[in-house]
């Protein structure tokens, strides 16, 4: 029993060894330059691949700044992944490395180790050679070249400042543009207001009796209208004749203001009996007769022709006709 145990497992650590040594064999590694002979100072890429199945996991080598002392490495790169066109279940892993150096010779970049599952993989060794500026020391040595003068027109002046023209022009052309419109625009002609001569007040109040005298109110059994609008006339004319308030002021307040004003005595009369009459019949509800209408419209026509304002002599030669 214990011997068919132990037989059991160094079958199994035999096929483990086995699977292990033809899956290392299934992984390959090398190592590549870009260019292999490089002038000092110069770069070149250091490419390590790795052929892997596709499931398979490696670990590349974590270089420094050098990888031998003549050799500094400038930059790492990310890794590239490449499958297999004929076998997609295989790949090809390149890590690559930009280096440098600054000593000219030839010098062996050793190989790398590279883990696997299966173990660990060596790349192949390189040889990189670095040569010098080469130097012809059976020619003469020249002065450095002087800078070539290039003519400089005014054309390619006025393509750098194409704009210290054109600003200036345009403001030119707004100028000028403005000039001509203020010249050529149609001027307004003067407005010439002519003034109408005003109405003498009395001319107004004779229009006024007449317009009343052809309503027939009174005829209309609108005789209280008739008296309201013949006081109306009447009150306006003495407002505008003699510069008195009549409106909303009662008989007596109005020939109170009538006391500094040179009025006749007969005229004085008139006035009241139209004024008195009308008032009676606005709030006395008086009814006069037919005569006492027809008398206050024509007494209301003589005291305007009485108290009219003189007209102004005309002026002929400079000198007034009297």
């Amino acid at each position: 029993m214990n011997n068919r145990f132990l037989n059991y497992i160094l079958a199994l650590l035999v096929l483990t060894c086995l699977s292990y040594r033809v899956q290392a064999q299934n992984i390959q590694a090398e190592a590549k330059l870009q260019q292999y002979t490089i002038r000092i100072g110069d770069q070149t890429k250091l490419f390590l691949s790795v052929h892997q199945p596709a499931k398979e996991h490696v670990n590349f080598p974590k270089l420094t700044d050098t990888i031998i002392s003549k050799i500094q490495v400038v930059s790492i790169n990310k890794p590239d992944t490449t499958y297999d066109q004929n076998d997609h279940r295989s790949l090809t892993v390149t890590q690559s490395y930009t280096i440098t150096s600054f000593d000219a010779g030839t010098y062996t970049i050793p190989s790398f180790s590279i883990g696997t599952a299966g173990g660990v993989l060596k790349t192949n060794t390189l040889t990189l050679q670095v040569e010098t500026v080469k130097v012809d020391t059976t020619k003469a040595i020249y002065d450095i070249k002087q800078p070539i003068s290039v003519s400089y027109t005014f054309l390619d002046w006025l393509k750098d400042n194409w704009y210290w023209v054109v600003l200036p022009l345009l403001a030119i052309a707004l100028i000028i543009g403005l000039i001509w419109y203020l010249r050529k625009r149609p001027k307004a002609e003067p407005v010439v207001q002519v003034s109408k001569p005003a109405i003498p007040p009395h001319v107004i109040a004779l229009n006024q009796l007449k317009e009343l005298k052809g309503k027939k109110l009174w005829q209309q059994e609108e005789v209280k209208q008739y008296h309201i609008e013949l006081s109306d006339i009447i009150r306006e004319y003495l407002e505008k004749r003699y510069a008195i308030k009549t409106h909303e002021k009662t008989t007596d307040e109005i020939f109170a203001g009538l006391k500094r004003i040179v009025i006749t005595d007969e005229n004085k009369g008139k006035l009241k009996q139209i004024l008195v009459l009308a008032d009676l019949v606005k709030f006395a509800k008086e009814k006069p007769l037919p005569a006492e209408n027809e008398e206050s419209l024509e007494i209301a026509i003589d005291f305007v022709v009485a108290t009219k304002q003189p007209e102004k002599p005309a002026m002929e030669g400079g000198s007034a006709n009297v």
